[in-house]
């Protein structure tokens, strides 16, 4: 995912979409393997674009395709494959209509959400109808996180969904510290999984989330099963 906006490095927007993509993502079976954040930098944009398309099967992207002069993210977008912006005719059609409908000017600011790379498919949107568009692997959606989710859901049952990752939390009342050694074991005897710790701290004492995933069920079993007898150890031995 690369996430578009100086709001965001600035603090001054709190981004709520990456959390977003990466939970349809984890239901679709798709991995979410790397997120970048860059400013409304034409040059950066299309570059960081060009690195993550190349190197991923599919690449999001939210921000800068709104009615504002600093909303670059489409021009950007057709620098990185090379192409020429066009005000897209079917986004065109939709906005004129849009606008005509609730009886207000089709201003050259709201023009400019018609605008996309030559050859750019479109991405519906039924918050605000200005629609997002994709080309090649490429989705380019809003910033706006309600705007962004619909977009994406109009989209997610065209993406090629895989097997969904499941995940199961095993509560560990010791602290990293304590389980460090075992867990790495367990988790090199278990390649078919992957274990997270996840520290926790009340006040008063450490504990630990541990997460095991994995698309295997039988996996997923064995290498909790073997965590579970991990902890039971532990306590055994505090208590003799």
């Amino acid at each position: 995912m690369l996430a578009i906006g100086d709001e965001l490095l600035s603090g001054r927007t709190k981004d709520k979409n990456i959390g977003h993509l990466a939970e349809v993502m984890t239901l679709a079976g798709i991995d979410l393997k790397e997120v970048r954040i860059v400013g409304d930098d034409p040059h950066m944009i299309a570059d960081t674009l060009n690195t993550l398309r190349r190197a991923y099967d599919l690449v999001f992207t939210s921000g800068g395709i709104g009615p504002t002069h600093d909303d670059i993210t489409a021009d950007a977008v057709a620098a990185a494959f090379g192409l020429p912006v066009i005000e897209h005719p079917e986004a065109l059609a939709r906005l004129e209509a849009h606008y005509a409908s609730r009886e207000m000017e089709f201003t050259p600011a709201r023009r400019r959400m018609t605008r996309t790379p030559q050859g750019a498919a479109l991405i519906d949107n039924k918050v605000s109808v200005a629609p997002g568009f994709r080309v090649d692997n490429v989705f380019v959606m809003a910033g706006v996180p309600s705007v962004f989710q619909a977009m994406l859901a109009s989209l997610v049952d065209q993406l090629p969904a895989g097997e969904p990752l499941k995940s199961r939390a095993i509560p560990c009342p010791f602290g990293e510290g304590d389980i460090g050694d075992p867990l790495s074991e367990i988790a090199k005897a278990n390649p078919g999984v992957v274990i997270g710790s996840y520290p926790k701290f009340d006040g008063t004492r450490y504990s630990t989330e541990i997460v095991i995933r994995s698309r295997d069920d039988a996996a997923l079993d064995t290498a909790a099963k073997a965590v579970e007898a991990m902890l039971a150890g532990i306590e055994n031995r505090r208590q003799a």
